[in-house]
């Protein structure tokens, strides 16, 4: 542990201290982030291109492309470059920043999907009343609110956090910035810090969670009346793969954050964060796209247009 005065900068110990490792983890993420970047980039691409994809689930759908772009871009950069770094450091101002956009687009893509929830519970619930309720307006006014909610509530935990002395060691046991690291290397007293990110964090996750679970209840009996197999095959195996990210990506949310400071395990926790902040956004576009006849016939159709 390395003993310092004021922290003007962090060490990220990244995934591993193992040597042999450093390479072969190099070309792994560098091969997910890769994927991530072609996929959400490819769905924000496709779904600006082509009309019939102007649609309220598609502008949803290509925001939480958008974030998952951010969010995977928030970590990935600095990660890759650490696994071939002699010094694996980051500064303090760096780290406040990565923090902060890596918390408001982690706020962005849960509220996102609780949105993306709603909107297919009007669409397969409430098919008549669908383009009444979810007007233009609405999806903008939505969209916009999910953003101005992470951008604030980022905004307080950042000052909470960088409000505090990190005198005693600065290694973040850790490959990113993240909230319950940095706590646990203050020297200050972060009560305060650990019930504000309970407060803010449990409730714009379990909110967002319970939202989508109500949503996909009503959805899932709405599929079951229906009366031909075939026509509850389809929407029913969409919803159960789009109900599978989803409880992935917020139970892991709910296991990193709302727990007690004292019962940290690093090692669990870095495997955790690979799954949330690195594999599913590379996902995301494959779950909400592939098994989509609507998006597959776009890309057909633009794959056609330019390879002749």
């Amino acid at each position: 542990m390395e003993e310092i005065g004021e922290a003007t900068e962090f060490i990220l110990s990244g995934l591993t201290d193992r040597p042999e490792l450093q390479v072969p983890l190099f070309v792994l993420f560098l091969l997910i982030y890769g994927i991530t970047l072609v996929g959400n980039g490819g769905m924000i691409l496709l779904i600006r291109i082509d009309p019939r994809l102007h649609t309220p689930m598609y502008f949803f759908l290509s925001n939480l492309s958008f974030c998952d772009l951010c969010f995977s871009s928030m970590i990935s950069p600095k990660m890759l470059l650490n696994f071939l770094a002699e010094k694996k450091s980051i500064s303090y101002t760096a780290c406040a920043v990565q923090m902060y956009l890596f918390v408001s687009f982690a706020d962005v893509e849960c509220l996102l999907l609780a949105v993306m929830a709603y909107d297919r519970y009007v669409a397969i619930c409430k098919p008549l009343l669908y383009t009444f309720t979810m007007s233009r307006q609405l999806c903008k006014g939505l969209v916009a609110g999910v953003y101005a909610v992470g951008v604030v509530d980022s905004m307080i935990h950042t000052f909470c956090t960088f409000r505090l002395s990190f005198c005693s060691s600065n290694i973040i046991n850790h490959f990113f910035c993240d909230i319950p690291q940095l706590l646990v290397l203050s020297c200050s007293d972060t009560h305060i810090n650990e019930i504000v990110m309970f407060a803010f964090i449990g409730c714009i996750v379990v909110s967002s969670f319970v939202t989508v679970l109500l949503s996909y209840v009503y959805i899932i009996s709405t599929i079951l009346q229906i009366r031909s197999a075939e026509g509850r095959h389809k929407p029913f195996s969409t919803c159960t793969f789009h109900l599978i990210a989803v409880v992935l990506f917020y139970g892991i949310q709910l296991f990193m954050y709302l727990r007690p400071t004292s019962s940290y395990s690093m090692d669990t926790d870095k495997v955790a964060s690979v799954f949330y902040t690195l594999v599913i956004p590379m996902l995301n576009p494959l779950i909400y796209s592939l098994r989509n006849t609507e998006v597959k016939n776009a890309l057909r159709k633009q794959l056609q247009r330019y390879l002749g």
